[in-house]
């Protein structure tokens, strides 16, 4: 009896399941007959212009207000999104771009805009700025200064394992001759030896050369950073005699000299000083002072036909730079020593604190030192620079330039004097 009963309720169950698939199959089919009939008649009421250049704005407000079939069901109606065609674009002389006329594309009228019109409007596209590609301008061989009588360009490379230091000399610009010609050449010392240097080859009539040679110099990497490039631009006359046109000095000490890194720089030449030597030697700085930050700087270049008290052996030469304030002692910095050099070369800077109602009884002395046998110091003369309660001639005038001058490096030479 249970089996029977288990029948019936099977073949029960099984009809439902049928009538529902059916039910089903039919909603589904009913369902698409009537979207396909509501887009067909939506398509057929669009004009043939509006389906080649895209919908107005009144042609989708209309489709989306046309009454269904079916009263009694309300749908959303299917809308064809405007189509877009591949724009051919011409070059213009300024370097922007225009479209063809012969293009067909959506553009906004006024009045209010549809989705599909900012949809257009975002499809063109910007052209690029060329100003952010650029790279930046070199000035070097258009800004002179006044008074420029021509500047260099060289490049430095030191290969370590060989121990060569490599000097490409490559160009010279606005070289100021005494003669309406030119045929310059350039001699490169490696200081402290002035005995020995590598010359260029001669360029005819020409005052911006362009050289493009190579150098090497042997020189150990222990002793490289004390040695200084010394570039000397000569003109050849008619009677074959050397004209100095200016000279370039390029300490090595102030570079990092590897052998994956070529250092490119160029300089301003300067005029070999006109004076000989004074008797104990001369000494070349310069002066500068920032009355906004209230600092007294002081730049050491240079000393000339130094006099050294023992001649037998290689000295040490330092420079001393103390400043004083009604002859009281106040702070000194003092320079790297130079090795047996009656012309060394330092380029050092160091800044002091001074108020600016302090420049008229505050004072610099510079000494020059040579390190003797026991560590002892000598003196080989010293420059005093001031206002005029301390200093006249050369010194008062260094001086006051560099008040008038703020913020300007001042450079002069001194005669040395010894010390009282």
């Amino acid at each position: 009896m249970s089996e029977q009963a288990a029948t019936v309720a099977g073949g029960v169950v099984g009809g439902i399941l049928l009538l529902v698939l059916i039910g089903i199959a039919v909603y589904l089919f009913w369902k698409k007959i009537y979207l396909q009939a509501s887009y067909e008649e939506l398509t057929n009421s669009t004009s043939p212009v509006h389906a080649r250049i895209g919908l107005q704005e009144s042609d989708i407000t209309q489709s989306s207000s046309v009454p269904s079939q079916n009263a009694g069901t309300r749908s959303v109606p299917f809308i064809v999104p405007p189509k877009f065609h591949r724009q051919a674009w011409t070059d213009m002389t300024n370097g922007e771009h225009i479209q063809e006329d012969s293009d067909l594309y959506v553009t906004p009228d006024s009045g209010p805009r549809s989705s599909f019109h900012s949809l257009a409007g975002a499809y063109l596209v910007g052209t690029i700025n060329p100003d952010l590609y650029r790279f930046p301008e070199d000035k070097s061989e258009t800004d002179f200064p006044e008074g420029n009588i021509g500047r260099l360009w060289f490049s430095v490379e030191y290969e370590q394992e060989s121990e060569r230091l490599l000097v490409s000399l490559i160009k010279a610009r606005k070289l100021q001759p005494t003669t309406s010609s030119c045929n310059p050449f350039v001699k490169i010392y490696l200081l402290p030896d002035e005995r020995r240097y590598l010359q260029s080859r001669t360029k005819r009539k020409n005052l911006n050369p362009q050289f493009d040679e190579n150098f090497v110099f042997q020189v150990s990497s222990n002793a490289l950073y004390q040695r200084t490039l010394k570039f000397c631009v000569y003109h050849v006359d008619k009677q074959k005699k050397h004209i100095l046109l200016g000279q370039v000095i390029f300490p090595l000490k102030n570079e990092t000299l590897t052998d994956d890194s070529k250092v490119v720089v160029w300089r301003d030449l300067e005029a070999e000083p006109l004076e000989p030597p004074s008797e104990h030697g001369d000494l070349q700085f310069s002066l500068s002072y920032n009355a906004y930050l209230g600092r007294l700087t002081v730049v050491v270049l240079r000393a000339r036909g130094l006099k050294f008290q023992n001649e037998r052996h290689a000295v040490d030469v330092f420079v001393k730079v103390s400043l004083m304030n009604h002859n009281q002692f106040i702070k000194s910095k003092r320079t790297m020593a130079v090795l047996g050099s009656p012309n060394p070369l330092y380029n050092e800077t160091f800044s002091f604190k001074v108020d600016q109602l302090e420049l008229d009884t505050a004072s610099l002395s510079l000494s020059v030192l040579q390190n003797s046998e026991g560590d002892e110091t000598c003196s080989l003369g010293r420059v005093v620079v001031g206002p005029f309660m301390y200093t006249r001639g050369k010194e008062l005038e260094h001086w006051n330039e560099m008040i008038n001058k703020p913020k300007e490096l001042v450079k002069r030479w001194h005669a040395l004097s010894l010390c009282t």
